[in-house]
């Protein structure tokens, strides 16, 4: 029998149904520990995360929508502490999954996004020298995905292409060495249908703040190395109709079970040298 793996899950700053995502995970056959920001961050660090096999990010960490309507969000800088343990599990290869709506965690702290491969901005912001516009979202959008040609791991048994209801996002993902692609948006979605993330938190109107729409991207998952650690990011993810899918279960089963693998740390061991951060 396969060895059931322990698996940290961080949660909070999004919605989500917290029993249908531990009915996913344990569906997996895996053993979920979950754990509400902020408290999530005081434990990411070698020490506690010591008999965990791999980390599930479903956070939305360093965002205070509690900020005043004209400053929403304010972006909170991580504690000293937190980057610290953070890093640490980078540099000991900690494989760790990112979900969803985990792409838009830490805005303040650019480490954080170079390393997990892009980022969902709340407000306009500079990434990479760049001034980039606010992200777009649009939900319960019909989709088919499409995996991304190769053996990977993460892609053994899914069909080449599947269905799904999920959030679309129209974000930041970085062109950098080393990000391997797993999944493609598979259907043609026109940018104009998305929605402001500024807008939404604001309560704010096109013509009262013009939006430079970002082009949408089409790819919605890849593997990249984070220093010595392997990681993959899912922008599927945001509802229960996704988590119970069994497609979905496959590819973020697949995820999960090669980070927390030797053959994920080697990969990513040979692949840092390509990474900038």
């Amino acid at each position: 029998m396969a060895k059931r793996l322990e698996i940290f899950v961080a949660v909070k700053g999004h919605p989500f149904d917290r029993n249908a995502l531990e009915a996913m995970v344990v569906g997996m056959g895996m053993e979920p520990t979950i754990v509400d920001q902020p408290a999530a961050a005081a434990l990411l660090n070698p020490d506690a995360m010591a008999r965990y096999d791999a980390i599930l990010f479903y956070d939305m960490p360093g965002l205070d929508f509690r900020a005043p309507a004209a400053e929403r969000p304010h972006f909170v800088e991580p504690e000293p502490a937190f980057k610290a343990g953070f890093q640490a599990l980078l540099d000991q290869g900690k494989g760790m999954v990112m979900m969803h709506h985990a792409i838009a965690g830490w805005p303040a702290w650019p480490f954080y996004n170079e390393v997990l491969g892009g980022i969902f901005l709340y407000k306009p912001t500079e990434i990479l020298g760049r001034s980039r516009p606010e992200s777009g979202y649009l939900g319960d959008v019909s989709y088919t995905a499409r995996r991304a040609e190769g053996d990977h791991p993460v892609l053994a048994g899914v069909p080449e292409r599947f269905d799904l209801t999920d959030e679309l996002y129209l974000g930041e993902i970085h062109e950098q060495a080393g990000i391997e692609p797993l999944l493609y948006l598979d259907t043609p979605v026109d940018a104009g249908r998305f929605h402001s993330a500024l807008h939404a938190v604001r309560g704010l109107t096109e013509a009262e703040a013009p939006w430079a729409r970002p082009t949408l991207n089409p790819l919605l998952g890849w593997a990249k190395a984070a220093r010595n650690s392997p990681l993959v990011y899912l922008q599927p993810g945001d509802s229960a109709a996704t988590y119970a899918d069994e497609n979905y279960r496959l590819l973020l089963g697949n995820a999960l079970r090669w980070v927390a693998s030797p053959e994920g740390a080697q990969w990513a061991k040979a692949k840092a040298s390509e990474t900038a951060v």
